[in-house]
């Protein structure tokens, strides 16, 4: 079964839009996804085969405050304002079609890292809220609160997997489209934040400092591994340029936009490629 491998990344999953909406635009529909934080955002949109939604929810709220903003933090301890985008937006404003969603028969994971084992775990679409799921799932520290969820205590899903690929080979993928946020060439450097969440999390969660601290060590042998799939021609890696890369909360419209219309350019260049990759 070939799988589809996201990153995550915030407003660098634009990217990763335009990959998806591309996907959906020639009918190409994985059996299996996996991604964390930004990326099973993306990824529920693909699964529930809402071509155009997150751009859309991008073009009209990015710049909204109850969407983003440090005056959340007052309401609800994070920078977006969690119920307008996980509950307004999706039940309301720009629906999620929450029924073609259930009725997908493949596998769908979001990565979320437990706080008291510093480990990654993943929860399916039928075991749990999804958009709590989803909430879990983007909660970086010290820009969203811890979030519980089916009995556990939960982080962003990248701090501990960053890039889910290994989940996907040992779920029997070995075939995958990997869909990275970030430019090649790029290597995740040591957390400039150490202090801060040492200071925030040491004395309650010490393995999850620990799993922050490894964090790019994980990161860059995520990439090796994903090259060296590549190479074998066992993956088909999409990633943007340094040219459109862009800020993880980046809030200039044009660069969002030129950054969603990459991945989707990109994507359809590549569209037989990934074909073959899923019929393979």
């Amino acid at each position: 079964m070939p799988g589809l491998v996201l990153e995550g990344g915030a407003c660098r999953g634009l990217f990763t839009d335009g990959v998806l909406d591309a996907l959906l635009k020639h009918e190409v529909y994985f059996p299996y996804c996996i991604g964390v934080s930004a990326g099973i955002s993306s990824g529920y949109s693909y699964v529930s085969r809402q071509f155009g939604r997150n751009w859309e929810i991008i073009r009209r709220y990015r710049n909204d405050k109850r969407y983003l903003s440090w005056r959340n933090m007052l309401k609800c301890r994070s920078v977006f304002g969690l119920d307008f985008v996980f509950k307004e937006i999706p039940e309301t404003l720009i629906p999620f079609d929450y029924e073609t969603f259930a009725a997908f028969d493949g596998k769908v994971l979001a990565g979320v890292t437990n706080v008291h084992t510093g480990q990654a775990e993943y929860y399916g679409k039928d075991m749990g809220d999804l958009m709590t799921l989803l909430i879990a799932s983007c909660a970086m520290p010290g820009f969203f609160p811890l979030t519980r969820y089916n009995g556990g205590s939960y982080y962003d899903g990248g701090i501990a997997d960053p890039i889910p690929i290994q989940k996907s080979l040992s779920d029997g993928n070995y075939k995958n489209l990997i869909v990275l946020t970030q430019p090649a060439g790029y290597r995740k450097e040591r957390e400039k934040n150490q202090e801060y969440y040492s200071r925030l999390l040491k004395r309650k969660y010490p393995n999850l400092v620990n799993t922050i601290q490894r964090r790019h060590e994980v990161y860059n042998a995520q990439l090796d591994l994903c090259a060296a799939l590549e190479r074998k021609g066992d993956a088909v890696l999409l990633r943007p340029t340094w040219e459109t890369n862009v800020d993880r909360f980046e809030g200039d419209m044009d660069n969002l936009y030129t950054l969603y219309r990459y991945g989707y350019d990109l994507t359809c260049t590549h569209i037989e490629e990934i074909k073959a990759l899923l019929n393979g």
